[in-house]
This record gives structure tokens, C-alpha cells and sequence, in this order.
């Protein structure tokens, strides 16, 4: 007699799976990782799902000759302004994805994929 395959253990399987990847997903939600350029003038930081989350900046990378006549209202202007893009342009991105993949996987949401 053949052995059949069981679905249910396949089932079982498949939701093991799934469960782990969206355990996995929450995990690189969680981690943040920053990168700095000019010595650490300019820093962002960044989800471990490549989500942007903040940008500082530092009065030297504004005016490196005299940092100390930069007002940190100006800072904060300039930080929230690049916040603004860097995250309108992740969401772009994003959306971009989601629709190409929408197309692949014939708008079948598959969890981890995107």
C-alpha cells in the first residue's frame, strides 16, 4: 500500500510557517539600525524592514566654519522637512511593491512577501 500524503500535517506546516514569519516580520519591525555619513554630521535611522524613522543633523553639517551660529529651530526644520520626504518616498516605494507583487501573485495576499 502507497503512502499517502497527509494534508492535514501539510496544513499544520503551512501554519507553522506562516506563524514564523510574521514573528520574523515583527522581529525587523523592532530592530533599528543607523547610518551616519561626515563623521556622524548627518545620521538616519531605519527599521530592519528598511522602513525610514529619523534623521538628525548636526549644526557642523549645516555650517562647518561656525556650528554654533545654527538655531536649533532651523535644525529641526531641515530634519522634519527630509523626514517628510525620506518617509513620502517610502511609502511610494512600498506602494510600488505591493502592487507589483499584487500582480505576481494574482492579488493573493502571501504573508512576508511584502
Amino acid at each position: 500500500m502507497m503512502k499517502g500524503f497527509n494534508i492535514q500535517q501539510m496544513m499544520k506546516q503551512a501554519q507553522q510557517m506562516q506563524k514564523k514569519m510574521e514573528d520574523a516580520q515583527e522581529e525587523l519591525k523592532n530592530i533599528q539600525v543607523t547610518g551616519e555619513s561626515g563623521g556622524g554630521v548627518i545620521s538616519v535611522v531605519f527599521n530592519g524592514k528598511n522602513e525610514f524613522l529619523s534623521i538628525k543633523i548636526k549644526p557642523e553639517a549645516i555650517n562647518p566654519d561656525n556650528p554654533e551660529s545654527v538655531d536649533t529651530d532651523t535644525i529641526e526644520m531641515l530634519e522634519d522637512l527630509l523626514t517628510g520626504a525620506l518617509k513620502d518616498a517610502n511609502q511610494k516605494v512600498s506602494g510600488l511593491i505591493e502592487a507589483k507583487m499584487g500582480s505576481v501573485t494574482g492579488g493573493m495576499n502571501i504573508p512576508g512577501l511584502f
